[in-house]
């Protein structure tokens, strides 16, 4: 019962953002920003704390990681500012006032308080419109980012807490539904790495997750080869970040998100059977997301992990090209086409 809960309540949050994404103001370019945090904040922590510093031992990189790791609100409300519009300064001044707060409440501070920014720029004049945002915009944002904290933790990271308690007791469907969306989520123009960071995913539901996205790098390439959806350098692209073809994801829907949903969770199941866990969220990325699993699993055990992934990852891009075969997909030059 827990394990359905969880994936409803993970497939609402996901509704949510994608009608963000698509329906809210500037909402694309909100997620991106998003998605931005989440590599400026979690991506370095995952280098520098848990691979240099935990694997490695690099007390001072480790000590980097941390601090970034640490500003994942400030970094979301400073960069979804700058991306509707708030001139950087004035981005900074209303991010920095998040701090101490988790990357969604500092996101959604930093996008609800932009478009007050954004008017005061625009109506009041210069040198006022300064003291006016220091006065008014930066206590907001805290005020936003404060409020929010309570409600993310009751909810979001309520839903990473039933993922994670469900993992132990039913590991193959967990790795099933973990692996499939959470793959599917990292081609989407949403982020993979912010989902499973708003979730505060750890542990073996984590690791499904950063390992299926690492797997995903090698099915990606072959689904984009094998349905000539665009040239080489494009294939190269979308292998090593789904999000550069966005367009080309948008156009194609139905095999893209299919294949991938089957080989994540492929992975997922894999990843599952063998117990390997990850306790740094946000790290459901391929290079950063492999990388980590080497500071919580013994080495010959990640190796082995990573493999399976990649065999499971290139079988399932190769059947579903085979199964998609007859199917009329839009290249990226029909796409470019269409744009001219």
């Amino acid at each position: 019962m827990e394990i359905l809960m969880g994936t409803v309540w993970l497939l609402v949050v996901l509704a949510i953002f994608t009608l963000f994404n698509y329906k809210a103001p500037h909402g694309a370019k909100a997620m991106g920003a998003l998605a931005a945090a989440a590599c400026a904040s979690f991506l370095v922590e995952a280098f520098q704390d848990s691979f240099f510093g935990s694997v490695l031992g690099i007390e001072f990189l480790g000590e980097v990681g941390a601090a970034n790791g640490a500003l994942s609100g400030v970094a979301a409300a400073i960069l979804v500012a700058i991306a509707i519009g708030v001139q950087p300064g004035y981005a900074v001044l209303i991010g920095l006032a998040a701090s101490g707060t988790g990357i969604l409440p500092g996101f959604v501070a930093g996008y609800l308080v932009a478009f007050l920014v954004k008017w005061i720029q625009e109506k009041v004049p210069g040198g006022l419109d300064l003291i006016t945002i220091i006065i008014v915009g930066a206590p907001l944002t805290r005020a936003v980012a404060l409020f929010m904290s309570p409600i993310v933790d009751s909810t979001l990271l309520r839903i990473g807490e039933i993922l994670i308690a469900s993992a132990e007791s039913s590991p193959v469907i967990m790795g099933i539904i973990l692996g499939g969306v959470i793959t599917v989520v990292a081609t989407a123009p949403l982020s993979s790495m912010a989902l499973t960071a708003m979730l505060g995913l750890t542990g073996t539901p984590m690791a499904i997750g950063a390992m299926a996205v690492f797997g995903s790098s090698f099915m990606n390439f072959v689904i984009f080869h094998k349905l000539k959806l665009g040239e080489r350098k494009d294939t190269i692209a979308f292998a090593i970040e789904p999000l550069t073809q966005a367009d080309v994801t948008s156009a194609n829907p139905i095999p893209i998100y299919t294949i991938n949903f089957f080989g994540g969770a492929a992975s997922g199941v894999l990843v599952a059977l063998m117990g390997l866990i990850n306790n740094t969220p946000g790290t459901a990325t391929p290079i950063a997301g492999f990388a980590v699993m080497f500071a919580y699993n013994p080495v010959t055990k990640v190796l082995i992990a990573g493999l399976g992934c990649i065999m499971l990852s290139i079988i399932a891009g190769y059947l579903g090209s085979l199964a998609f075969k007859n199917y009329p997909v839009i290249t990226k030059q029909e796409l470019a086409h269409r744009e001219d």
